[in-house]
């Protein structure tokens, strides 16, 4: 009995393993397992204006191995033949682009400065084995560099300011172009205008004819040049004035450009150069054009002895620009992209464009001492010991502007000039005979120009001679 109950087992395994043996060699029909390549998402930042290389296949880790000469762009196209979608371009944006080792590319169009619209690829296994479809999210990040401990930075291009060829004064994220309704006289040079703020602050509003209060870290940007200079007909960029809000007040940074067009460096004792240009009405005009020294940007941008921007008031900006993505109110521009706080009134006192003749001369006159003068002829200004008052809210006053008021410190002045405007004589006004004046010693304003303002001299005389005789 020992004997048949220890056999049974025995016959049984030895039955079992002889059915394993006979099957493991019938290979014939077997399949090995073969994994699919796994796609993961990519999400990543890039600098507004810069190309940006993604190594999409560097988070791709689960799955079968992948061939990286076959990475797709969804709904791309095959540019050099090769079964893989290697470009794809997105109208507005800027064009994606997959190389050899299936890095991608994005390079965006100079005007882009926002987050492209995702996109998807897929790639291979070595058998030929298709991922599923993963996405590259990216987000847009300013390039611009104001450390306040550094700054005033030796050139230029150390703010990245600009995208693209810094001569061509393109922008960057969150530098935002900015025109007042009248600009500034400066020997007829052109001039581009832009303010940066650090991230998450914004400036208040103090008034409709006083400067806004921007934040700490804030900078003004502003660009003069000349189109059509001789003899080559070309733009030359002669120099950009910053403005910088430290934690201890504002300072000035002037940049000068090389005659290349490449580069503006730092330079802050003042000098002169030689400007040829042919203007709007295709007349060549010449000019020894300053650029001012520290000390000359002082004499107009102060206030109780302490530095101040000028331009940039509730008044002056309240009127439309043409942006890249259509003509728009500054103001509130600048409450969209966050850079002001939305209180102001609706009923902002508002200059007007000097070069408009649809305007009243009157307010066209106003609108022009006030950007050419009032920022020396002001309480606790340059001038304020004279008794004109240019600012655009207290010249609704004539006396304020000097009509029928009787001038001081006339020695070296011909004694017809008694007052600084007499209605209908502008050979008995001060106000035309320094506005019309290049000596240096008599012209108005002190600084900032070589020439006569010519259109300008024409507004004040047409003002004059429009005024009643005094009583």
């Amino acid at each position: 009995m020992k004997k048949y109950y220890t056999f049974l087992p025995f016959a049984f395994s030895f039955v079992l393993l002889s059915y394993f043996v006979v099957s493991c060699s019938d290979d014939d029909k077997y399949t090995p397992v073969d994994d699919l390549p796994i796609a993961t998402n990519d999400v990543l930042t890039y600098t507004a204006g810069m190309p940006v290389d993604i190594n999409v296949l560097e988070n791709d880790t689960t799955g079968d191995e992948v061939d990286p000469a076959t990475v797709s762009l969804v709904d791309g196209v095959d540019t050099d033949s090769n079964g893989t979608l290697d470009r794809k371009e997105v109208f507005g944006e800027g064009v994606w682009s997959v190389n050899s080792e299936g890095v991608v590319n994005f390079s965006p169009v100079l005007t882009f400065l926002g987050n492209p619209t995702i996109v998807s690829y897929t790639v291979m296994d070595f058998q030929g084995n298709s991922s599923n479809a993963a996405t590259i999210a990216l987000t847009v990040v300013s390039g611009v560099v104001v450390d306040l401990s550094q700054v005033p930075y030796a050139k230029l291009s150390d703010y990245n300011f600009f995208v693209g060829l810094m001569k061509d004064q393109n922008p960057t994220l969150g530098v935002l172009p900015y025109e007042p309704a009248s600009s500034l006289f400066t020997d007829y040079a052109l001039k581009k205008r832009f303010v940066w703020m650090p991230e998450g602050t914004l400036a208040t509003y103090n008034g409709d004819g006083n400067v806004l209060e921007l934040p700490t870290g804030a900078v003004i940007i502003k660009n003069f040049y000349y189109n059509n200079v001789q003899p080559s007909n070309t733009t030359r960029i002669i120099e950009s004035r910053l403005m910088i809000r430290k934690t201890t007040g504002w300072i000035f940074a002037e940049y000068v450009w090389n005659a290349e067009q490449t580069e503006a460096f730092l330079s802050m004792n003042g000098s002169n150069t030689s400007v040829t240009w042919l203007d709007e009405n295709n007349i060549q005009r010449s000019t020894n054009y300053r650029i001012p020294s520290e000390g000359e940007c002082f004499v107009c941008h102060k206030s109780n002895e302490v530095a101040i921007p000028i331009g940039i008031k509730p008044q002056n900006i309240n009127v439309p620009y043409n942006y890249v993505t259509g003509s728009q109110n500054q103001l509130a521009k600048w409450i969209q992209m966050g850079y002001l706080e939305n209180t102001i009134p609706s009923n902002i006192l508002t200059t007007v464009n000097y070069k408009d003749e649809t305007q009243s001369l009157d307010l066209r006159a106003r609108s022009y001492v006030d950007i050419n003068c009032a920022h020396c002829h002001q309480s606790n200004s340059h001038c304020d010991y004279r008794p004109m008052r240019f600012a655009f809210s207290e010249s609704a006053d004539l006396v304020n502007m000097g009509v029928c008021v009787d001038t001081q410190d006339m020695a070296g002045f011909p004694s017809a000039l008694g007052r600084i405007v007499t209605p209908g004589n502008i050979n008995r006004s001060m106000l035309h005979h320094r506005v019309g004046s290049t000596d240096t010693a008599v012209m108005m304003p002190l600084v900032g120009r070589t020439l006569v303002h010519e259109e300008g001299l024409q507004l004040i005389e047409a003002w004059i001679n429009s005024l009643d005789p005094c009583e």
